[in-house]
């Protein structure tokens, strides 16, 4: 007996370390179709892309080595570029200040609610989840010369002797790229801003009511500090994402109202607009739209950093 129970425990003790080495083995097959896909799919086509940079590239013949003129060119010999950078940043500074300001109003609105808060936070939202083609149609046909409802209400109450054409001024342009932003993304901002505003503990308001503070020195004293790490989220996310405008100037005047010109006098034209032109519609360029894509990556980069640092306090710092 004593000898089959040591042969047990021997045979027990081979087989022991090969089933723990088999358990280790599943969570990395497990992670591997992700890893797998995410190399293939994300990794490899940025490694691509920045070496498609260094190349001249149509698309159809051989790949030729240029090194970085590509980003000499752009940076040196493209002013476009420039003034698609510039109206990017115009555009931005125009909607993310008042996306954060509208957005955390109208969030401490319906959060004082008692009833109806559902209903509000519904009616605000639907604009986020509105497709962007038919934003775009909606403030072509707002704004258009001819049938535009602003023309029309404002010809009615007698502001203006004629119509006016806002789609082809350059600066009402940006205006109306930038309302079109701030009308699509404020259900976002208010729903983000809503969140944080119930997630902070009701006995710090309580408090600060026994201490005689007012609704507006509790907002501002309690309420904005304590959203702080949810203002410099949507700060950075911001820039990101509108340094990567496209959707809302392309939709705008992409079609009949500007073609592939950028808009009036190329207002409209943001960087990402610029790299697809460049590289899929007015011209076969792959290895310059991946200089102005990789152009575009290190400045946000740049403006991601520079705007947390200031939003989180630590400009001062530093």
């Amino acid at each position: 007996m004593h000898a089959e129970a040591a042969a047990k425990r021997a045979k027990l003790a081979r087989t022991a370390p090969a089933g723990r080495s088999g358990v280790k083995v599943w969570p990395y097959l497990f992670a591997l179709p992700f890893v797998v896909f995410y190399f293939t799919f994300h990794f490899y086509p940025v490694i691509y892309s920045f070496w498609l940079s260094l190349h001249d590239w149509n698309g159809i013949g051989a790949k030729t080595f240029i090194g970085l003129r590509n980003y000499v060119t752009l940076l040196t010999k493209d002013p476009l570029f420039y003034k698609s950078l510039y109206n990017t940043l115009i555009i931005m500074v125009m909607s993310v200040p008042a996306m954060l300001l509208l957005g955390m109003a109208l969030a401490y609105l319906i959060f004082q609610l008692v009833k109806g808060r559902v209903f509000f936070q519904t009616v605000n939202f639907l604009p986020y989840i509105t497709t962007p083609v038919a934003i775009g149609f909606i403030f072509s046909f707002m704004f258009d010369f001819q049938t535009g409802i602003v023309n029309n209400i404002l010809l009615k109450l007698g502001l203006m002797s004629e119509g006016y054409h806002w789609l082809q001024d350059p600066t009402m342009a940006k205006v109306i790229i930038a309302l079109m932003i701030v009308w699509r993304n404020l259900g976002y901002f208010m729903t983000i801003y809503l969140a944080g505003m119930t997630a902070i503990p009701q006995d710090i308001y309580e408090a600060a009511r026994v201490d005689g503070s007012t609704g507006l020195h509790t907002f501002t004293r309690i309420t904005l500090p304590l959203l702080q790490n949810i203002t410099v989220f949507l700060i950075v996310t911001s820039i990101i994402g509108g340094l990567q405008l496209f959707d809302e100037p392309k939709l705008l005047y992409g079609g009949w109202t500007g073609g592939n010109s950028g808009g009036p006098d190329n207002a409209a034209l943001t960087v990402i607009w610029k790299f697809v032109n460049d590289s899929f519609i007015t011209g076969t360029r792959f290895g310059y739209g991946s200089a102005i894509a990789y152009t575009l990556f290190v400045v946000i980069v740049l403006f991601s950093i520079v705007s947390y640092r200031i939003s989180s306090g630590k400009g001062e710092k530093a």
